[in-house]
């Protein structure tokens, strides 16, 4: 039976950041298992294609949320990624850090030591920062992590960001620094034309690291427990199952969805949900798949009456050309993810900071790629950041391979719904400023009619759409509810941590790549026994 110092289970977001850190003491030896293959694949590679990996089993897991009664009994997608560099590979590669205040309402809710100046310097410690004139109070520039911004070729980008300050609203030179309300640039983790995955940033630097060893296809079906402490991971491969041991520790970098699957599959968690599936509780813990947390969106469409929208290109053989440039320049249309500016504005004039977030993109389009508008037409994704509403994730069987039942408990809270109707208006807002009056034709979604709370109501019901951004299943903190400590530890159990978004406490405001990263990079110098000086700083609060 092979045994290594550490186990890291999954190789995303921050499985990778873990086996980087981890590896820098030679004398470390450490195990990555992935149920995933490979990221050397051009769609994973290629920023403008990521709607290909997630609609592909090879890439993806495919979850799927039990019927929404919020949102019309819908059941909603929730893509997670099944290869190297996990959900970083699949994703839309927007970086935003959150707000301060997001760090600070973490250690308000019990994880001690996270608070914004304690992780500023693991948010610069990622960093590689690839544009002029970044503010190194707040960003790094010495990082793995490769941080653009886009050329903002089409005319549209500035015509939005002009509309956004015609209607009254800040301009942000950093989103990720000082001031995250207002509008400007977005960030994107792209280098020189490519995916900056977590996989491509951290993993390929070191995999000829002798005391690393990359095992891909290797599906966890549960963790060894003896005497309340981990000592390994049994994990399926090539047909069979494979016990390995952990001399130190095993580390749960599996997502918000698969890393409480597991713990629950090995025991750890309700004993009222375990019981049914004739799971014996080896550790009561009963936050395991709680406080599960996501953003929802939707896409506010219009037509565009001048031929720069990126509609044009959307058919086969305009797609042909972008990837054939792609190929073999690494630029032009296929070195973007697009979503080059947007921004983050209050629901109304009482909110303390900024709930919601716009997303602006030179087309008409959904998120995955399935829905094309038939018209040129460009969108904002507009949605609320800091939904109240809770959900949970319950097994659906003892069998590893079986997805867990996903309630996400969607619009439940009258708060809900108010930000949401907030979010369509200030959309209709920017899109009727006079700077776009030169290419704004008619209102494809919602409609010009949609106009009464009721009518947004069922307009949100009927075509919100997931953020793609579940996190919280694993709540770090204290009380009841919460699985691990403020140093990832899971509570009650000796060397066993979770290590990604879902020890998330709160969801943070903006997308959830970045935190997570920043998250993997302070627990490695946790599990190593240091930690960097908290860097206090100054952020934007009106």
């Amino acid at each position: 039976m092979e045994t290594f110092d550490y186990i890291i289970v999954g190789a995303g977001s921050a499985g990778c950041v873990l086996a980087n850190r981890l590896t820098e003491d030679a004398q470390t030896q450490v195990l990555l298992l992935e149920a995933g293959g490979s990221d050397r694949h051009p769609f994973v590679q290629m920023p403008s294609a990521f709607s290909l990996p997630m609609n592909r089993k090879r890439f993806n897991w495919f979850y799927e949320s039990e019927p929404e009664p919020g949102l019309g009994g819908r059941r909603m997608h929730c893509p997670r990624g099944k290869v190297l560099g996990g959900s970083s590979s699949i994703n839309g590669m927007v970086y935003i850090r959150g707000n301060p205040r997001d760090y600070d309402r973490w250690q308000s809710l019990g994880a001690d030591g996270w608070s914004y100046a304690d992780v500023l310097p693991y948010f610069k410690k990622a960093e590689k920062v690839g544009f002029e004139r970044a503010d190194l109070t707040y960003r790094g520039n010495n990082g793995p992590l490769t941080v653009t911004r886009g050329a903002r070729r089409n005319p549209l980008y500035a015509t939005f960001l002009q509309a956004c300050q015609q209607a009254g609203y800040h301009s942000s030179d950093d989103l990720n620094g000082y001031q995250q309300e207002g509008f400007g640039d977005f960030e994107m983790t792209v280098d020189n034309g490519v995916r900056c995955s977590t996989a491509r940033a951290y993993l390929d630097p070191v995999r000829g690291r002798p005391n690393l060893t990359i095992r891909t296809h290797a599906a966890a079906e549960r963790l060894c427990l003896r005497d309340q402490r981990a000592t390994g991971v049994t994990y399926l491969h090539r047909g069979g199952s494979v016990t390995v041991n952990a001399r130190r520790e095993v580390l749960l970098c599996a997502g918000a969805i698969a890393s409480p699957q597991l713990l629950l599959l090995s025991g750890i968690g309700d004993p009222k949900q375990l019981q049914p599936h004739e799971i014996a509780t080896t550790h009561e813990l009963p936050g395991v798949g709680r406080n599960l947390m996501d953003h929802l969106e939707i896409y506010f469409q219009q037509a565009c009456t001048q031929p720069v929208s990126l509609n044009r290109w959307l058919s086969l053989a305009g797609k042909g050309l972008i990837g054939a440039r792609w190929l073999l320049t690494r630029s032009g249309l296929g070195a973007t993810n697009h979503f080059e500016v947007g921004g983050f504005a209050r629901s109304g004039p009482d909110v303390p900071w900024p709930d919601i977030q716009f997303h602006f993109l030179p087309a008409a389009v959904s998120y995955d790629g399935t829905t094309i508008a038939a018209a040129n037409g460009f969108q904002v994704h507009a949605g609320p950041m800091l939904s109240p509403s809770r959900g949970g994730l319950q097994l659906r069987s003892a069998d590893p391979g079986s997805k867990p039942l996903l309630n996400f408990n969607y619009m439940s809270q009258p708060e809900d719904w108010q930000v949401f109707r907030s979010a369509v208006r200030l959309a209709r807002q920017l899109f009727a400023q006079p700077a776009f009056d030169e290419f704004r034709g008619a209102e494809l979604l919602p409609g010009a009619n949609i106009n009464s709370d009721e009518d947004i109501d069922a307009f949100v019901r009927e075509h919100a759409q997931s953020a793609y951004h579940p996190c919280g299943t694993c709540r770090m903190g204290t009380g009841a509810d919460a699985v691990v400590d403020n140093h990832c530890r899971v509570h009650g159990l000796e060397a066993l941590r979770v290590v990604d978004s879902s020890i998330f406490p709160h969801i943070t405001n903006g997308n959830l790549n970045a935190p997570t990263i920043m998250v993997a990079e302070k627990a490695a110098d946790l599990i190593r026994g240091r930690q960097l000086p908290p860097e206090p700083a100054a952020y934007f609060s009106a």
